[in-house]
């Protein structure tokens, strides 16, 4: 069996202003994707199926199962049929060290479209403070919003659909390098970081951009991930700006086309008229 294609064509019936006809719209698929290590399931996500090499090794290791690309020994991607629904199965193994301590964790996780936290065990581990990050970087506002407004442009499956989010990497001087998308965005931010750290590119030096929202477990991937800032679209949660605090992330959002709020950590985006990328 194949693996489906991540933009289908559907053709509903429109009904605008009064009148009905027939319609053609694009719109994205959602399949259950498996991550099994060992050939033990972990975890069962719905997600887009684009990109799902980097979305195994970006998910392993936001979940901070590996540190390095080259824990992951093995990967394999089988498509299967459930009932008629297509399915993926990504079959994994880990360096013998990562595999012990995948088993001594104990979650699981069978969750709706890029659920982020589904399958915790206790509220300790819920609520557990993501990992400090540091960094020098310092980046001109007005570049970092300019990066944002392009983003809709390297969004190739968004633009048919209309439908997916999107996690991009902004680094000084080369622009947005790495675009990913989903329909769920906790989904589309550990492609990104599977993107990332098999291309070997540190995400100490540059920025994540989002197309959602900012709760509390994508700060704690970003975290994970070591980037420093961190800008959406969408308004963060309370918690998501506590978290970002704590951590060391700078924490932007609400961005429009005139600008942006900056949440915590101000410092590291530069405001001033003068400014330059550091």
């Amino acid at each position: 069996m194949t693996l489906p294609a991540p933009i289908l064509t559907s053709t509903p019936l429109v009904w605008r202003e009064g009148g009905a006809a027939s319609g053609q719209r694009h719109i994205p698929e959602e399949t259950a994707v498996a991550l099994t290590y060992g050939r033990a399931t972990y975890a069962v996500m719905m997600a887009t199926p684009a990109d799902l090499d980097d979305f195994a090794w970006g998910f392993t290791h936001n979940e901070g199962l590996i540190d390095a690309a080259d824990e992951i020994t093995f990967c394999d991607t089988v498509a299967r049929d459930i009932d008629g629904e297509a399915a993926v199965e990504m079959r994994l193994d880990l360096v013998p060290g990562c595999a012990d301590a995948l088993w001594r964790r104990q979650r699981r996780l069978t969750g709706a479209t890029g659920c982020g936290l589904c399958g915790m065990e206790s509220l300790e581990a819920a609520l557990e403070p993501p990992p400090p990050v540091a960094s020098d970087l310092h980046l001109d506002a007005a570049i970092l919003a300019a990066a944002m407004a392009g983003l809709g442009a390297r969004q190739t499956l968004n633009r048919q659909s209309h439908a997916l989010h999107a996690a991009a990497f902004f680094e000084p001087g080369r622009g947005i390098v790495a675009v990913r998308e989903d329909v769920g965005r906790h989904n589309a931010l550990d492609k990104l970081a599977g993107a990332l750290l098999r291309a070997g590119i540190a995400p100490a030096c540059g920025a994540v951009l989002l197309t959602s929202r900012v709760s509390v477990e994508m700060v704690q991937k970003v975290a994970r991930m070591g980037c420093a800032i961190v800008l959406a679209v969408s308004a963060p949660t309370g918690l998501a700006i506590r978290r970002a605090e704590r951590c060391g992330i700078t924490l932007a959002a609400v961005a429009r086309a005139d600008g942006f709020e900056i949440f915590t950590h101000p410092a590291r985006i530069v405001t001033e008229r003068e400014a330059h990328v550091a």
